[in-house]
C-alpha cells in the first residue's frame, strides 16, 4: 500500500517519529508539496495524508487509486469531502488533540494584552529600570482579569476548556454556540445571543468553526458593538475576522486590543492591514503546535489509519 504525506513538516519538523507510519506500507514523506506537484506525488497512492495542502476536485479526479485521506488537523476545509464521498474515499480528521494547547495559548495572548510582560521586560533590559527614580514603573496599562466577563463564541471542547481556565481567574463567562448544552455545573456562566455577548464581554475569544455563516462574523459592524475597553482573541480560523476591519477598530480605539494567532491568508501578505494595527499581538498559527499536542496528533493519525485498514474507519467526516 502506497502512503503519501504531502506536508509533514509542520506536524513533525524533526522532533517526532514517523516510524509507526512506515510500518503500514510504502511511505513517501514530503515536507511540503506545491499544488502543481500534488497529483504526480500521489499517483498510485491508496492513502494520502495532508495538513494544509489542498485536495480539490481537479486533483482528486487524477487519483483513481485513492481510498483514504487522513487530515493532519481538526479542520478539513482543504479537502473536497463531497467529491471524496462520491468516489468512495474515506476522509478522517483528528479532533481534540490540541484542546489544552489552544486553551493555554488563549491565555498567553490575553495575559500579554493585560500585562505587557514582554514590553516591560524589554524596557528593563534597555536600562529604564536602572535609571528609574522610583522602585518600579509601568508604561502600559495593567489589567486584572478577576471579575471581568469572558465571552466565548463557539462552546465546543476548546471553548469549554477556555471557560474552565477563566473560572480559575475568577472571571464571569458567557457563551454563544450552535447548541446550548447543560452548563449548570459552572458558576457565573450564562448563555447569550451574539449581540449580548459583543456588547457585554470584556474579552471575546473565538472558538467556532469556519462556515459560510461565520466567515467575516467579526466585521466593522460587530466590532462597533464591543466595549472600547474590550480585547478580542482569535485562535480559531482567520477568515472569521475581517483583518482590515479589525485594524481600523484598533487604530480608532473602537476596541482596546487583540491577540490573533490566525489570519485570513496564511502566510499573510506583507501589506496585511493587521500589521498596522495598534495594540495587536499576531502569532503565526502556533496555538496547536506544542510538542505534546503534536504527539497526540501523530498518534491519532496512525490510529485513524489503522482503523481504516481494519475496515472500521473512525473520525470520519464524510459519511
Amino acid at each position: 500500500m502506497k502512503i503519501v504525506v504531502l506536508d509533514g513538516y509542520t506536524l513533525n519538523p524533526g522532533d517526532l517519529s514517523w516510524d509507526a507510519l512506515t510500518q503500514l506500507g510504502e511511505v513517501a514523506i514530503h515536507d511540503r508539496t506545491p499544488y502543481n506537484d500534488i497529483a504526480a506525488r500521489c499517483a498510485g497512492a491508496a492513502v494520502v495524508l495532508t495538513n494544509k495542502t489542498p485536495l480539490d476536485e481537479a486533483t482528486l479526479n487524477q487519483l483513481p487509486d485513492l481510498k483514504y485521506v487522513g487530515v493532519l488537523a481538526t479542520g478539513y476545509n482543504i479537502v473536497d469531502t463531497a467529491v471524496c464521498k462520491q468516489k468512495g474515499i474515506v476522509v478522517s480528521n483528528v479532533p481534540g488533540y490540541g484542546t489544552g494547547a489552544v486553551a493555554q495559548f488563549v491565555f498567553a495572548l490575553l495575559l500579554e494584552l493585560c500585562l505587557h510582560v514582554q514590553k516591560h521586560s524589554d524596557e528593563v533590559m534597555n536600562g529604564k529600570w536602572a535609571r528609574s527614580v522610583d522602585f518600579c514603573f509601568w508604561d502600559y496599562p495593567l489589567v486584572e482579569l478577576a471579575g471581568k466577563t469572558l465571552g466565548i463564541i463557539g462552546f465546543g471542547t476548546i471553548g469549554q476548556k477556555v471557560a474552565d481556565i477563566a473560572a480559575a481567574f475568577d472571571m464571569n463567562v458567557m457563551a454563544t454556540g450552535r447548541r446550548q448544552t447543560d452548563q449548570s455545573h459552572r458558576k457565573n456562566f450564562k448563555w447569550v445571543n451574539l449581540d449580548e455577548l459583543l456588547q457585554q464581554a470584556d474579552v471575546i475569544s473565538i472558538h467556532c468553526p469556519l462556515t459560510p455563516e461565520t466567515q467575516g462574523l467579526i466585521n466593522a459592524e460587530n466590532l462597533k458593538k464591543m466595549k472600547p475597553s474590550a480585547f478580542l482573541i482569535n485562535t480559531s480560523r482567520g477568515p472569521i475576522v475581517n483583518d482590515a476591519d479589525l485594524a481600523d477598530a484598533l487604530n480608532n480605539n473602537i476596541i482596546a486590543g487583540a491577540g490573533i494567532d490566525v489570519l485570513s491568508k496564511e502566510p499573510p501578505l506583507a501589506d496585511d492591514p493587521i500589521f498596522t494595527a495598534k495594540n495587536c499581538i499576531v502569532t503565526p498559527h502556533i496555538a496547536w503546535a506544542a510538542k505534546e499536542a503534536r504527539g497526540r496528533l501523530m498518534a491519532t493519525v496512525i490510529s485513524n489509519l489503522n482503523a481504516f485498514i481494519a475496515g472500521q474507519p473512525v473520525n470520519v467526516i464524510n459519511n
